[in-house]
């Protein structure tokens, strides 16, 4: 007895995508489909779009023109995130963020959601930094933190900039491990690397 095909889901959906900036294309006729179960790697040299035809897959840019179309719920992940030194957030506070997106901004974080920005920072290995102030971790362990963030909010399709970059070892082995871990959850992931490792999968 023959099993069934997987069905393939798919979340978003760009058709014709156009985005110009000062009045020049910078992305110019853009097509992409993304499917849960699925890692996928943006590359290419630096100024191609790449980061830009992120924002646009994320919501948070406006495109010229064309069709974008997402279902399920997105976590946006950026490379570096500019937190002002004297800002008291602590590792914890900067994971939270995440679950705020996934019960409401502001309303009260309930036992799911605590268990899950837990279990977030302890995939990420961070869980020992909770109390830290997030302006004291290394460059690694701050997008550790952001990638926890993102974890936390729960999301079926998880986008991510640059997420192993000038990274030391540990860390960009652990984000490696976590990217692969939610794909195979069924988690759409997309990212912009340069990173062998990744562009190997």
């Amino acid at each position: 007895m023959s099993s069934s095909p997987a069905v393939v889901r798919t979340l978003a959906r760009l058709t014709n995508i156009h985005v110009a900036f000062d009045g020049r294309d910078a992305l110019c006729g853009i097509d992409l489909e993304i499917s849960a179960g699925v890692l996928t790697v943006i590359a290419g040299p630096n100024g191609a779009g790449k980061s830009t035809l992120l924002e646009v897959v994320a919501g948070t840019l406006e495109h010229r023109s064309g069709d974008r179309s997402v279902s399920g719920a997105v976590a946006f992940v950026p490379q570096r995130a500019a937190i002002p030194e004297r800002l008291p957030v602590t590792v914890r506070d900067v994971v939270t963020v995440g679950a705020w997106g996934r019960v409401g901004w502001w309303r009260r974080i309930d036992a799911d959601a605590r268990e899950l920005i837990d279990l977030s920072m302890e995939r990420l290995g961070i869980e020992g930094l909770a109390s830290t102030p997030f302006t004291a971790l290394s460059g690694g362990q701050q997008q550790r933190a952001l990638v926890a963030q993102g974890l936390a909010r729960g999301a079926d399709l998880l986008l991510l900039d640059e997420p192993t970059t000038g990274l030391d070892a540990e860390s960009a082995l652990r984000i490696r491990a976590v990217l692969r871990e939610e794909a195979d959850r069924r988690v759409a992931v997309v990212c912009v690397s340069h990173d062998d490792a990744l562009l190997g999968d």
